[in-house]
């Protein structure tokens, strides 16, 4: 045996059943309800607790990020629609009708984030139209957040699923 093989017979290269793309989604949305439209959620927490200079600071990068998120919307939205879904139907196609895992855990990576994107989008033009409060907009970003973590558990929830599918499924094929 020469030492490729026994390096794939160790470590699994296929996604599913490799530790770090499950380490990769732990991150990905620990990091998506983390940093809510680009404003981290501590900051959020402590404008609510202590006020004045806070909510100020949160006043300014909630207005910095939306500005940020409204003119790559404006300026290249059209483009971006365009280049996401046609990268997330590929993925799509390839994973699920020629079934290439890889493109699978690609797209259950990609599409959730592709959701929550648009949610930020969203949230944005809300906040953009209303010219809200600090404490208005702690309220806004927080049931953001929570609509993120649900999508969050949903997509862990599936993925999981289709991993455990696809790892039993290929290990009855094997033996």
């Amino acid at each position: 045996m020469d030492w490729q093989t026994i390096v794939f017979e160790v470590i699994d290269m296929r996604s599913f059943s490799n530790l770090w793309f499950w380490i990769a989604l732990a991150v990905m949305w620990s990091s998506a309800s983390h940093w809510v439209m680009g404003v981290p959620f501590d900051m959020v927490t402590r404008a609510r607790r202590q006020g004045g200079q806070a909510e100020a600071d949160l006043a300014d990068m909630v207005r910095i990020n939306c500005n940020r998120l409204l003119y790559i919307a404006g300026v290249s939205g059209l483009i971006l629609i365009a280049a996401i879904s046609f990268i997330l139907t590929m993925l799509g196609v390839l994973g699920f009708a020629y079934k290439v895992e890889f493109a699978q855990a690609v797209f259950l990576l990609a599409f959730p984030m592709a959701i929550v994107f648009g949610l930020s989008i969203r949230t944005a033009r809300r906040i953009g139209a209303q010219q809200m409060q600090p404490e208005g907009l702690a309220k806004l970003l927080t049931r953001h957040r929570i609509v993120i973590q649900a999508i969050g558990m949903v997509s862990i929830f599936v993925t999981a699923l289709w991993g455990m599918f696809q790892n039993l499924s290929h290990g009855l094929l094997v033996n």
